[in-house]
């Protein structure tokens, strides 16, 4: 995985989720804000804990996250 330094898993936070540094902020809600058109000044302004590095590691954390790996199928043929 890239250099993902501020992404956090502790099962007393969050329940264990993906956090940003330990916080109680989840990767989940900033990739949430960002699908749901907040700039990433707008969610500084929001959350003054966060810092833009923040945001750019929850997006790519999420990147990951989703990256597709296609396998072709084996159809036996008849």
């Amino acid at each position: 995985m890239q250099d993902l330094d501020r992404i956090t898993f502790d099962p007393s936070v969050m329940g264990g989720r993906a956090c940003i540094r330990g916080m109680r902020l989840t990767v989940s809600l900033i990739v949430n804000l960002v699908a749901s058109g907040m700039s990433v000044a707008e969610i500084l302004e929001e959350y003054p804990d966060l810092d833009a590095e923040d945001v750019h590691q929850a997006l790519r954390y999420a990147a990951f996250l989703a990256e597709e790996h296609v396998q072709p199928l084996d159809v036996p043929t008849a």
